[in-house]
This record gives C-alpha cells, structure tokens and sequence, in this order.
C-alpha cells in the first residue's frame, strides 16, 4: 500500500516537472491604439490546444486576472486576458473604475470590437485549435463576454462569473452560436432577480442552449480574495461560491471542448 502511495506521489511530481506554464505581457494595437493583454499556456503541451478567452474586470487587467490565466493554462488551454481599455489604462479606486468603465457600458458596439479584437489575438495563436474556444469575464468581463455572444461570435461556450446580464437590445440573442454558462450570486445586488428573469426570458425566446446557478449568500465580485468578506457591502468574496462556479466551469468545458 505504501509503495502504492509513494508511486502516486512520483507520478503527480513528475507531471509538476514537465509542465511549462508560459506567461507573458501581449501587445497588439487596434488601429493606432495600443493594448496589453497577458498571454499564458503550457509550452509543454504540443497539440493544438483548446483555446479561453477572459475578460477583466472593471479594474482593467490585474494579477487577479493573471493568476485566472495561469490556472487555466495548467488545465491545458491557452488563455489570453484581453486588454478591453488599453495599455496602461488600469483603474486604481472605484471612481476611476466607474470612469473608465461608462463609455463601454454607453457603447456596446465598441465593446463588441474590442473584445472581439482579443479572440482574433487568441484564434490566430499557433497553439490553438480554432474550433475549440470559449470566452469568459468576471463582474464587467462577464457582461462583455455574453455581448461577444450576443455580437454572433463563433465560439464554443461563455461563462459569466458574477456579470451583469441586462442589455440594450435583447433581440441580438438570436445571434449567439456559443452555450451559455451564467454563475450568479443569489444575493448579488447588482444583479437582482428582475435582471435575472430578463435575461432567461432573453435566452428562452431565441432558444440559446443556456444554464444558470445562483449561488445562495453570494453577492457580487464573489470570486476575488480582493473583494473583502463583509456581504453587507454588497461585494464580497465567497470561497465555496468560488470553488463551486470554478468547478462548474471545468464541467461545462469538458461538454464543449470534447
């Protein structure tokens, strides 16, 4: 049994050893604007691999977002954190955030470019396999990865961690190809349950292939450390929420990626 247990721990040592998690800052413009996004993948894995596409939050790319990247790299898939603000437009306090967030919000069309900018970036990388990609977003990155949807995106599947769901013109649903994962805080005061029936009216009526969890006593941001453990505020981080929606995305990928 022993001899047993030692095996299992070389084995899982010696996969350790050959993984080569790459990660790296990506520049790219859109016209004559420059834009940082972050890049990583295992160097290890020759195959073309399946390929995920995440959207920051409204601070812009942080190492909460690079750290989603890495992970998802040791999963095997090449991610790429699409820069949706530009290069060195990061927000530092709520106010500044809120600033640099409402042209977006004003203007889905430019957000739609912007993201898709950033899958063009990830579809053309030498790794990926084209027909195997996906989008997710976390808080404004989830709202922007169900308008690539809804912008008629061919892509395999979006996954919205704790993102708004209202939008301006529910009629682009008829446009989405990909399957929707939507995790949700039960208790998210920025996505109350009147958004939440909107947006399954949405999906039924263009009968998009689409799933919701709500997770009780989860509010919103509730997968960054960052966000704080007071639910009062309407922010907070929730491990078991966090645990339980980052499962449920390694599930929903193993459907569409198969």
């Amino acid at each position: 049994m022993k001899s047993i247990f030692l095996f299992l721990i070389f084995l899982g040592l010696s996969h350790m050893s050959l993984s080569q998690i790459h990660m790296e800052n990506f520049e790219y413009k859109i016209g004559d604007s420059v834009f940082e996004g972050y890049l990583a993948y295992d160097a290890s894995i020759k195959d073309k691999h399946p390929g995920v596409l995440i959207v920051h939050e409204w601070w812009g790319i942080t190492p909460y977002i690079q750290k989603r990247a890495e992970q998802l790299a040791r999963l095997g898939y090449v991610a790429f954190a699409v820069d949706i603000y530009g290069k060195g437009i990061r927000a530092k306090t709520p106010e500044e955030a809120q600033t640099v967030v409402k042209q977006f919000y004003g203007d889905r069309k430019l957000l739609r470019q912007r993201a898709a900018a950033g899958l063009d970036i990830l579809r053309k990388n030498s790794l990926v396999d084209p027909k195997r990609i996906a989008a997710i977003g976390y808080c404004f990155g989830g709202m922007t990865a169900l308008e690539l949807a809804r912008s008629g995106a061919d892509i395999a599947g979006v996954v919205s961690f704790h993102g708004g769901l209202a939008t301006p013109n529910t009629d682009d649903a008829k446009n989405i190809k990909a399957k929707i994962l939507v995790l949700t805080g039960g208790d998210d005061p920025n996505v109350p349950a009147t958004q939440v029936t909107a947006f399954e009216d949405e999906m039924r009526k263009a009968n998009v292939d689409w799933q919701l969890v709500s997770y009780g006593g989860a509010v919103h941001s509730f997968t960054n450390p960052a966000s704080g453990n007071d639910p009062a505020k309407g922010v907070a981080y929730n491990e078991k929420a966090d645990k339980r929606s980052w499962d449920a995305m390694k599930t929903f990928f193993s459907e569409i990626f198969q």
